[in-house]
């Protein structure tokens, strides 16, 4: 019986595609053998599992047997006794099992009669024999796992089995099997001298025969797995930690997120001596390399762990044979050695004892320090000192580390090396503590809290800046005191304190006299103006902005005059949508470069793309996007706020051009690489999945971006996914509660509501017109009355952000497309369906929304019908359903194909009208249509997946006009496509 897994199968579609072929190729005569290689944990036992679930499901007799540890003393032929039993104790297969003596008789004991030459061959005979007979009856499927363990008696059958017996090709007298051999085993346990490898290259030589290598698993299928794997849904830390540990071994991300509730961060206790036990089958030589190896890290040159094991030579090159041999260590370039899974590293990292661990990480620093202090290096010694327990040491190279990932871009270790000495500077004496100008602790924190925000850290960010506060004393330098607060008033305005950064920010003001004008009262000045108008205070943003960029000129301080330059083009004039603005924003990118003030640039093209993207011109927001990336890249600043808010709208602006498959896989690549992300990757993702059907998961996504501190974008991202769920579901309850608590959480401290607040408006409308239209159909006058006001109440709201956005300025084309969708919808609630309005609206979204436009048609075609404009509604319609087709959106095909049939819009067409011709595939699926096959048994006969097969039956009623099943296979019927009575194979 073939097992079943709790676990999807992810991430082996080549894989199964490649097994099914084989199958398949099985099925009709012609025998195959595949060796499935792989390292323990990868998934070789769920693959042979699926692939056994599948033939069982086809109707292949599906045999397993399996290899065990059992040291020297295997018992002969053991996995071949296990299919004989299963064969013995099936009632339709015992018959064929008992004319065959010779190999029933592997039952009973039969080894001890077969020691000759000739008993062993009539054995090796009736094996062939017995799986040739089972294979004339259906055909069979045999699965061999583990060989690794196999026995020696057990491997000379094997070979027998594939060289002379079941895997002869078909001849002209000769029919062949339908026999199929998937056997496993572990890639990583074949040590130069295993008597599994020469069998194995023996095997792979034979022509129907041949080997399959399941790598690790990529980065987002394990993030899949460990979705799929947890009820409860994971932080993205946590998914991002995980899929960093595991590195692609499904086995291992299972028993790390089983681990992810309890105490410490150290390797599983059950994983550990998973890793542990080969570790332990080395010699004792070979086991202290290894020790001394861990505590170097993952990767180790060969000179320094010779010197740090002091071992002979010829020793430590017999220790390093064996572990590389036994594939624990893996022998790279410049003559290092790494351990081939990190997590085994950390198994036996964590296996030492106190002491042995910090004499070996002495040992490590003072190897690394004899050798001569470089900055590659300042990172390694830091660690080993610390661990060594030598504070003022570790103190020093932290320092050291800190300067070089700043000078490489490198925000977030350049953090946590500044953090380590920080935690480390109370522990070292004054005297012993490095000397130089800005080596005191509030400059530290000062340092550390740039990094944190570079790094995307903002909460982190402020709580340094915070605590550099308290560090300044009352008789501390006037500078640094007002340094510390504008600091930390730009910090407050990256987690939305928008009221305390504005307070921070007119201290610091404060605090430094305007003349001698100074670079530092530039900057505090900067810092103002963003917080000003953050608050809503344009004329003091104005005024201070305007007299701050004739000090930072006249001062040539470059990069502070940019940064004005950005703010001014915001607050005077149409701001940066108008060609004044964006020349201005233009002027700031170039002067932020010649700086090398790389922050300021990226604000300057930030502006600049979200100028393009306000005026509609989506395609031109796009070059100023992927330079801003490229340059965030090289200066390691890609989870600093503004590229994230550059990578959201790239992201957008494929959502929105209609590019759906590219922005999904481009928001799960960034999702594995950029930390915190939190709605910037998310976003867009979330409304491709709500557009496709997939409500509940992309709801349960959105709900767990509210998790944890306060976060704008997150709030807002989670509040449009969630109002367009529950309208998507009817629920106009639910969207109107959705979009009030979210304009609520949204609204800022001078009491503005967010822009977004159209986009909810209207989107809850649509759930909220529906209930009216309900209301009057059923003569509900009292609920058609109150849905009415709640659909006044939201138009007015979309009306007075639209009119009137955060910059007191009418929004966009985006706002007022979506002010358009708002007034039609509020109009069908009160009124009825207005023909006039849904044009408008349409009109509206021609700037680039493929799909939102769409969705307007749709109700447009509705409002057309009412009005008995048919043949208008049926162009719509047609329109609408070309756009679903092309993006995949099927909820939004299922509802223009009720309106077809409900409307009876595609009467009159002919057949070359409503239907397409079909490809290849989408032909055989219709044929298993009329045969009335569901989706599952489709994928099994076409050896697809039931999603695939599920999206050809979608492309198939599309190109039909049908708006079933039933009615596709009528249409296919009465125009031709397929012959009543002929079958899938037909």
């Amino acid at each position: 019986m073939a097992r079943t897994f709790g676990t999807p199968l992810i991430g082996r579609d080549e894989e199964v595609a490649r097994l099914s072929r084989v199958l398949e190729r099985a099925r009709a005569g012609e025998a195959r053998a595949v060796l499935v290689a792989g390292d323990a944990g990868v998934g070789k036992t769920r693959m042979l599992g699926e692939m056994a679930g599948r033939a069982a499901r086809a109707g292949v007799t599906v045999l397993t047997g399996h290899c065990v540890d059992l040291g020297d003393v295997g018992l002969p032929y053991l996995p071949f006794t296990e299919v004989l039993g299963a064969v013995a104790a099936d009632e339709r297969l015992a018959p064929v099992l008992a004319a065959h003596p010779e190999a029933e008789r592997m039952l009973g004991g039969g080894p001890d009669a077969v020691r000759d030459v000739g008993g062993r061959l009539r054995l090796f005979e009736g094996m062939a024999a017995l799986l040739a007979d089972l294979a004339e009856a259906a055909p069979v499927l045999l699965v061999l796992e583990d060989l690794h363990w196999a026995d020696q008696s057990s491997r000379d059958l094997l070979r027998f089995l594939l060289s002379r017996g079941v895997l002869q090709p078909a001849t002209g007298r000769t029919a062949g099997h339908r026999l199929a051999v998937l056997a496993s085993y572990r890639a990583d346990d074949l040590h130069r001298r295993h008597p599994l490898r020469p069998l194995l290259a023996e095997l792979v030589r034979l022509p129907a025969v041949e080997r399959l290598e399941l790598r690790p698993l990529a980065d987002a299928e394990v993030a899949r797995l460990v979705r799929s794997v947890e009820d409860r849904p994971l932080p993205d830390a946590t998914v991002r930690r995980i899929v960093e540990r595991a590195e692609g071994n499904a086995f291992y991300a299972e028993e790390l997120v089983a681990a992810t509730g309890s105490e410490g961060g150290g390797v599983p206790s059950g994983l550990a001596d998973v890793l542990l036990i080969r570790v332990e089958q080395l010699s004792d030589t070979a086991q202290q390399v290894l020790r001394t190896a861990a505590v170097a890290g993952r990767r180790v040159e060969h000179d320094l762990l010779r010197e740090a094991v002091g071992l002979p030579d010829d020793a430590l090159e017999s220790a390093l044979r064996e572990a590389v041999g036994h594939q624990l260590l893996v022998a790279g370039e410049r003559d290092t050695y790494s351990f081939r899974h990190a997590l085994a590293r950390e198994a036996v990292y964590g296996d030492l004892l106190p002491g042995e661990r910090a004499r070996l990480h002495g040992a490590f620093a003072r190897l690394l320090a004899g050798r001569g202090p470089t900055a590659e290096t300042a990172a390694e010694r830091a660690h080993h000192y610390r661990e060594s327990h030598d504070p003022a040491a570790a103190l020093a190279a932290s320092l050291e580390a800190a300067g070089h990932a700043q000078r490489v871009g490198a925000p977030a270790e350049e953090l946590r090396h500044l953090e380590a000495a920080l935690d480390l500077w109370e522990a070292v004496g004054a005297a012993e503590r490095p000397a130089g100008d800005g080596v005191d602790r509030v400059t530290l924190m000062l340092r550390a809290s740039a990094a944190a925000a570079h790094a995307g850290e903002s909460h982190r960010a402020v709580s340094l800046t915070r605590a550099a506060l308290a560090g300044v004393g009352q008789d501390a330098d006037s500078e640094l005191a007002a340094r510390v607060r504008y600091t930390l008033a730009g910090n407050l305005l990256g987690v939305d304190s928008l009221r305390a950064a504005y307070a921070y920010s007119s201290e610091a003001l404060e605090m430094i006299p305007a003349e001698p004008p100074s670079p530092t009262w530039v900057w505090a000045a900067a810092t103002h103006v963003l917080a000003a108008r953050q608050v809503g205070d344009d004329d003091t943003a104005l005024r201070v902005g305007r007299r701050a960029l004739a000090v930072a000129e006249r001062l040539r301080v470059t990069d502070a005059q940019a940064d004005l330059l950005v703010s001014l083009a915001n607050l005077e004039g149409d701001g940066r949508r108008s060609p004044e603005g964006r020349a201005r924003l233009t002027e700031a990118r170039e002067l932020a470069r010649r700086a090398g003030n790389a922050p300021v640039e990226l604000r300057a093209l930030y502006n600049l793309a979200v100028g393009a993207y306000e005026s509609g011109e989506l395609e031109e927001s796009l070059p100023w996007l992927a330079e801003g990336l490229d340059r965030a890249r090289r200066a390691g600043l890609l989870s600093s706020p503004y590229p994230m808010e550059m990578r959201y709208l790239q992201l957008v602006v494929l959502y929105t051009l209609g590019r759906w498959d590219a922005c999904v896989e481009a928001a799960e690549a960034d999702a594995a690489v950029l930390p915190a992300s939190g709605g910037y990757t998310v976003a867009p993702a979330l409304h491709v999945g709500l557009a496709r059907g997939e409500l509940d998961g992309a709801a349960d996504r959105a709900r767990a971006l509210l998790e944890g501190p306060f976060d704008w974008m997150a709030t807002l991202v989670a509040g449009i996914a969630l109002t367009d769920a529950a309208a998507l579901r009817g629920d106009a309850g639910a969207a109107v509660a959705q979009v009030r608590t979210t304009v609520d959480a949204l609204t800022d401290v001078r009491g503005t509501g967010p822009d977004v607040a159209v986009r909810l408006a209207a989107l809850a409308l649509a759930a909220v017109a529906d209930a009216a239209v309900e209301a009057r159909l059923t003569g509900d006058e009292d609920a058609a009355s109150r849905w009415a006001g709640t659909a006044r109440e939201l138009a007015d709201l979309a009306r007075e952000r639209a009119l009137r956005g955060v910059t007191g300025r009418p929004q966009g084309p985006e706002g007022m497309a979506w002010l358009a969708r708002a007034e039609a919808e509020e109009a069908r609630a009160v009124t009825g369906p207005d023909p006039a309005l849904w044009e408008e609206a349409v009109a509206a979204f021609a700037y680039g929304d493929a799909y939102e436009r769409a969705r307007c048609r749709l109700r447009y075609a509705e409002a057309l019908l009412v009005a008995e404009r048919r043949a208008e509604a049926a162009r719509e319609a047609r329109a609408v359903r070309e756009t679903a087709v092309r993006l995949g959106a099927g909820p939004l095909l299922e509802r223009v194909d009720a309106l077809v049939r409900r409307g009876r819009l595609g009467e009159g067409a002919g057949a070359p009208e409503r239907a397409s011709v079909l490809t290849a595939r989408e032909g055989d699926v219709l044929r298993l249509l009329a045969l009335g096959r569901s989706n599952r048994q489709i994928g099994e006969e076409l050896f697809i997946s039931g999603k695939t097969a599920s999206v050809h039956v979608s492309n198939i009623l599309a190109k039909l006009g049908a708006g079933s099943r039933t009615e596709a296979v009528a249409i296919a019927y009465r125009d031709g496509l397929i012959t009543p009575g002929v079958g899938a194979s037909g």
